[in-house]
């Protein structure tokens, strides 16, 4: 298990994580999101011993993981960190990065395990080409496979399919996920990308104002959204009374107390998020059809998520 004790860390005097404590079970898919400049990256790099905490304590297991002061090289032996920026050797292929750390006593079993690694991150038919020639998702693809090819115990995360294109993406996340579930790597992703999170985390947590405001399950989280910075996470939607209502929890129905006027639509593929006007509010909802701006129509709410008032903007 990770565990982690009162972390706080600075950047000289400006706070960055204040009181951090959780933990992580071995072999979980662990995700970590919040708006820019919350410390997700910073919190990997802690994790990674990248640098000195203020206070507080890391263990992977009974083992405490130190920073700089205590280690000549950073970062664990049994750990691996895939930052948004590539570490990667130009000048050789593909297969030769994938295969940089791994032994050259056994090149048949080497040889296999590039293969696989190449399969997982669907760069077989890029394997002998130069690095330099590749684009940024594909080297970021690399990356993944290179921190994986000696198998560590934890993979951390950064942002790790920010460069990679949506035809990729998809099928990307499922094949590596999958991948690192069967081996039983424990997987901490910090992300802002909801696709990253919902089909894949065993945990989720929300960092907000240097500190954690929620931690639970994925589908937790999205059904009882403690407030907005949590539900705008998820997708569109309303505050209606206090309570957060997505966008698709909204109908369209003959008569109701919620009486809009359309002023957009948008189209989204097997739906149309649509823009209406509730007393001088703007309030959104999903439909089957795109509707006119003008029409005017009445909603009904399908379920209500229960949720707090908050400060937070939507």
């Amino acid at each position: 298990m990770l565990q982690i004790n009162n972390l706080s860390f600075r950047y000289k005097k400006k706070a960055v994580l204040n009181n951090i404590s959780f933990s992580v079970k071995a072999g979980d898919h662990f995700s970590i999101i919040g708006e820019s400049g919350s410390g997700k990256s910073t919190l990997l790099k802690l994790l990674y011993g990248t640098y000195d905490l203020n206070e507080g304590h890391i263990f992977w297991k009974d083992i405490e993981i130190l920073g700089p002061k205590s280690n000549l090289i950073i970062g664990p032996d049994f750990m691996k960190y895939v930052a948004q920026e590539f570490d990667l050797m130009p000048f050789i292929t593909v297969s030769e990065n994938i295969g940089a750390f791994l032994s050259n006593f056994y090149p048949k079993e080497k040889k296999q395990r590039i293969a696989e690694l190449l399969d997982v991150v669907e760069l077989g038919d890029f394997a002998t080409i130069k690095v330099k020639y590749l684009s940024g998702g594909q080297k970021q693809r690399v990356t993944i496979a290179r921190a994986i090819a000696n198998q560590p115990e934890v993979l951390l995360l950064d942002e790790p399919f920010s460069h990679i294109d949506n035809f990729k993406k998809q099928s990307l996340r499922r094949g590596l996920f999958k991948y690192l579930k069967e081996k039983q790597i424990t997987c901490i992703v910090a992300t802002h990308d909801k696709d990253d999170v919902v089909p894949f985390s065993d945990r989720m947590m929300v960092l907000h104002n240097h500190q954690i405001v929620a931690h639970d399950t994925p589908k937790a989280l999205y059904e009882h959204p403690k407030d907005k910075l949590i539900a705008a996470f998820f997708g569109e939607f309303n505050e209606l009374n206090g309570d957060i209502i997505y966008a698709h929890q909204l109908r369209v129905v003959a008569s109701s107390e919620l009486k809009v006027t359309v002023t957009k639509s948008y189209f989204n593929g097997h739906f149309y998020l649509v823009e209406a006007n509730l007393n001088d509010n703007i309030i959104y909802f999903h439909h089957d059809i795109e509707m006119a701006v003008g029409d005017v129509v009445y909603l009904k709410i399908n379920s209500r998520l229960h949720s707090q008032k908050t400060d937070h903007g939507a």
